[in-house]
């Protein structure tokens, strides 16, 4: 099966994640499959933001799960550290995810109702034999000072008992509790309210800093991905369509789906009358994805080229890689 190309990836001791042509299918009865994710490849460096956007249904939440093998994929290439996860066996691909923990879409819901906020940090602690007691006593004040919290105030609370917000800022503490190397956060801020999400942006990059973190950044929010990346990978019905560092990309975009995301971004202006045509119609099923280019059918630049054959990933500017045969120069 064609991918989208490995014209982007880096060849540097600085990365610590590789995939490459991971492929994510569903199968969903009567002989359907679901093709989520089809031949995606990108790499993360030390330290840097990756954010990874697009429309609902792109596959980048399937594409972060992936990542940490839930599910595992049908077949590709996940290197973590120098270790192919995809060929580890379960055991030591148990021990592996303790390095890299997610923080989920919705924080209410992805912190168990039963359990006081002390149990909830302290159970990876003690599953995972890290500290006496008191050690993980201190730990988890520790932790829940970092990201803002009182420990007297929560630590005999549950999570119905605090909005989301402060569910989001105990999910941030959780997946810190064994000291990760790597973040994958799946639209962390997306179902908060506006007003908070910029204390949670703010939280997430003062505990990168605090922890020398690296970051899986989720999201279809192109103004969140702006604030917090250093390389953004655009999505569509599970393939890459444009790689690029956020400035390069929300100046100049390459892709027609790209141009067409950043121009159904609200302008906050009364006045000024919008001069862009959005896309029309919906995305085609992932279960019967256009041949070519999976865009085409949506895309104003489409031709006979794109129908019948798959664009690869190239360089168009300095950083900046796409897939398309018809790019925005």
């Amino acid at each position: 099966m064609a991918g989208s190309g490995t014209a982007h990836m880096r060849n540097t001791t600085d990365v610590v994640l590789s995939v490459r042509d991971l492929v994510v299918e569903f199968r969903v009865g009567q002989g359907r499959v679901v093709k989520a994710v089809s031949g995606v490849s990108f790499d993360v460096c030390k330290g840097e933001t990756l954010a990874i956007v697009g429309e609902s249904g792109c596959g980048k939440t399937t594409l972060g799960k992936a990542v940490l093998q839930l599910p595992p994929p049908k077949s590709g290439e996940v290197v973590f550290e120098g270790t192919d996860l995809t060929q580890l066996p379960k055991e030591n691909l148990r021990s592996a995810r303790t390095s890299m923990q997610m923080i989920f879409q919705d924080p209410i819901s992805s912190l168990d109702p039963r359990m006081t906020v002390s149990r909830l940090i302290e159970e990876p602690l003690e599953i995972w034999d890290r500290g006496n007691q008191q050690e993980r006593a201190e730990r988890i004040n520790t932790l829940l000072n970092n990201v803002g919290l009182e420990p007297e105030l929560v630590l005999s609370r549950r999570s119905y008992e605090f909005s989301g917000g402060q569910c989001q800022r105990i999910s941030i503490a959780r997946a810190l509790a064994l000291d990760p190397r790597m973040l994958i956060c799946d639209e962390p801020v997306s179902a908060l309210d506006v007003s908070i999400q910029a204390q949670i942006l703010n939280l997430l990059q003062d505990m990168k800093d605090r922890y020398g973190l690296t970051m899986i950044f989720i999201s279809h929010d192109l103004a969140v991905v702006k604030a917090v990346s250093n390389r953004v990978m655009v999505m569509y019905l599970g393939k890459v369509c444009e790689v690029a560092p956020p400035d390069v990309l929300y100046a100049k975009p390459a892709h027609h789906y790209t141009k067409a995301l950043l121009d159904s971004v609200p302008i906050p202006d009364p006045t000024r009358q919008a001069t862009v045509a959005l896309l029309q119609g919906e995305p085609p099923s992932p279960m019967n994805p256009p041949s070519g280019c999976r865009f085409r059918t949506r895309c104003p630049a489409a031709s006979a080229l794109c129908v019948e054959q798959e664009p690869q990933l190239r360089e168009v500017a300095p950083g900046q890689f796409v897939a398309c045969h018809h790019p925005i120069l």
